[in-house]
């Protein structure tokens, strides 16, 4: 574990191109489960990326391994649909984890930290067309989408918020982890689709949520995140 996280740590500062495209970080959704074996890699390549102000990761863990013996605590039967959804729109039957999809496009296993990169530096070098701005207070967001200088529509979109907890630790008491503690960074938990978008908008949507989200916007059918911000 230590020695692919200081590969991961080495191959995702290599990502980092001389100039970023864009100050809009770009979403890496890893599909994960304390019920697997092959995931503690992956978890330790997130938290790796969860430090930079480029990259904006999300632990999005699936349920379909509960029954091996132990429940993910973080385990969210929507997370294990948007990645059927995702499967489905790319011809394929099954899942699995660890998975990583980059800007809603790219399918890396997660626990791949070389590919991860390759793929991480392409979509640093474009631009997102989309420039999400969001402006929290008490326990409403204001979120505001507009299309970039240059940049036009004319596709349907969606605007989702992603509440996550930047860190946390947990003991896994049985299944295929069992007697591990293992460290998760930004995990998923609430997912709120705020609405359609299709050119200029403004929303306002509940967020009782103490710590911070993820707000993007991504091609209807699970297509590319075209642009993305934090709020904390």
């Amino acid at each position: 574990m230590r020695l692919l996280s200081r590969a991961a740590l080495l191959c995702l500062a290599l990502a980092a191109p001389a100039a970023h495209a864009g100050d809009q970080p770009v979403i890496v959704e890893l599909f994960t489960s304390q019920g697997c074996s092959s995931c503690p890699p992956a978890d330790a390549i997130l938290a790796e990326m969860a430090q930079r102000d480029d990259v904006l990761p999300l632990s999005l863990h699936v349920d379909y391994w509960d029954y091996i013996g132990w429940a993910d605590t973080f385990a969210d039967a929507r997370f294990t649909k948007r990645q059927k959804a995702y499967a489905h729109r790319a011809g394929d039957k099954m899942v699995y984890t660890p998975q990583m999809i980059i800007g809603g496009q790219d399918v890396v296993v997660g626990s791949r930290p070389m590919e991860i990169a390759d793929a991480l530096s392409r979509h640093l070098m474009a631009e997102q067309p989309v420039r999400i701005t969001v402006t929290r207070r008490d326990t409403r967001v204001a979120i505001e989408a507009k299309f970039a200088a240059g940049q036009q529509g004319g596709q349907a979109m969606m605007i989702h918020l992603v509440p996550f907890q930047p860190s946390t630790e947990v003991v896994i008491e049985r299944g295929e982890n069992a007697g591990e503690t293992i460290s998760y960074a930004n995990v998923a938990r609430d997912w709120k689709v705020i609405g359609d978008w299709n050119g200029e908008g403004t929303w306002t949507a509940e967020f009782d949520h103490e710590g911070p989200a993820a707000v993007f916007a991504q091609s209807a059918g699970l297509g590319a995140i075209l642009g993305a911000a934090r709020v904390d």
